[in-house]
């Protein structure tokens, strides 16, 4: 018994080669500045900006030690700030985006189209358009300097995005489902409950993936709302070892910069799987 083995032709093998050492290149460009944090984190504020060496001189761990008890309080508070508004924030986005999608996936009422693609303009549409009219909204509710601008929206199916997500989910289910729970007595709120929802799990974990992480990272909306030190969440607090008039803590930043990334990292490598599930499931490919 014989094998017979096929030459792959060298112009192959070397277009291979290149384009695999091209890829190589591009990553190892992409992770500089993601190395060389974490190599300044490892030294002094007088040595940071001395080379672009990826090797510290004199490595310590001095800037995570000074960094973690902060500048006002210690980082944990606003580790627990920021948690605390993710969490909050992927349960008003579970909860009222899949009642929304299922009403326009499953439901017939007047509007119903004009509706939806007046959701989907939103996508569309800058959050800096709508910034002034929000703040007076919430200045005049009292909600300034408090948590509420920046969860409450959420339990009320602001995020567009994951409305479509699920409606493109949902209109892949079998409306056989819906009949054959009707027939067993089963309401419309019942059928989301027993059926849509169990059967909606991947387009969920995106829509919690993708909340955890937007707002974990958001600076901006927490920079107009948010002037409480001891309310601070992780982005703000970084901001608050750089001072411009003043020496700036490059290291403990960097520092906690790691730090923080921590999280979402984890949140992505566990996930990774689940988020692309639940994207190419809901027709976005």
């Amino acid at each position: 018994m014989s094998t017979t083995y096929r030459a792959r032709p060298a112009g192959l093998l070397s277009r291979r080669t290149v384009a695999h050492a091209a890829v190589i290149l591009i990553g190892l460009v992409m992770l500089y500045p993601l190395l060389w944090m974490v190599s300044s984190s490892l030294e002094p504020n007088d040595e940071i900006f001395g080379s672009g060496s990826l090797l510290p001189h004199s490595p310590s761990l001095a800037n995570y030690r000074d960094g973690w008890s902060g500048p006002g309080s210690p980082f944990s508070v606003y580790l627990v700030n920021s948690l605390l508004i993710c969490v909050l924030t992927i349960v008003g986005n579970l909860l009222s985006c899949s009642l929304a999608a299922y009403a326009f996936a499953r439901m017939s009422f007047v509007g119903r189209r004009v509706l939806f693609g007046l959701m989907l303009a939103t996508i569309m549409l800058p959050q800096h358009v709508t910034l002034i009219a929000q703040y007076s909204i919430f200045r005049d509710l009292g909600w300034v300097d408090t948590y509420l601008p920046l969860v409450v929206p959420k339990f009320l199916g602001t995020e567009a995005f994951f409305i479509f997500l699920m409606v493109q989910f949902i209109r892949g289910l079998p409306r056989e489902l819906d009949e054959a729970a009707r027939i067993d007595g089963c309401g419309v709120f019942q059928i989301y409950l027993r059926i849509v929802l169990p059967l909606l799990r991947p387009a969920l974990v995106t829509t919690a993936i993708f909340s955890f992480i937007w707002s974990y990272n958001d600076f901006f909306t927490a920079l107009i709302y948010v002037s409480d030190p001891a309310k601070l969440t992780v982005p703000l607090a970084l901001r608050t070892f750089l001072d411009a008039s003043g020496q700036s803590e490059w290291g403990q930043m960097f520092a906690m910069s790691i730090v923080t990334m921590v999280p979402v990292l984890a949140a992505f490598v566990f996930f990774q799987r689940r988020i692309v599930e639940g994207l190419a499931t809901s027709g976005l490919k």
